[in-house]
């Protein structure tokens, strides 16, 4: 997905609360960015991913919290 087209994505994934969009289109970024080697960009991503899992009691929460603890970036939770 081309940069641009992510970015209003997002931007109306926010406008409609649509957490379920947000967790998909913030791991898409995430996975993005560590494809470019930027990890932290990547964890900047994957934390806004993660967060909006917890909110909404995704089941990737596990997943993403595994990927940022991977990375010294969280503590790994029990889920």
């Amino acid at each position: 997905m081309d940069r641009e087209a992510l970015d209003r994505e997002l931007l109306e994934a926010h406008a409609n609360c649509d957490q379920e969009a947000l967790v998909r289109l913030y791991t898409i970024a995430a996975d993005e960015r560590e494809l470019a080697q930027d990890i932290d960009a990547a964890c900047f991503y994957l934390t806004h991913a993660f967060v909006f899992a917890l909110e909404s009691g995704h089941p990737e929460a596990s997943n993403l919290n595994k990927r940022l603890a991977d990375y010294g970036r969280a503590h790994r939770l029990e889920f």
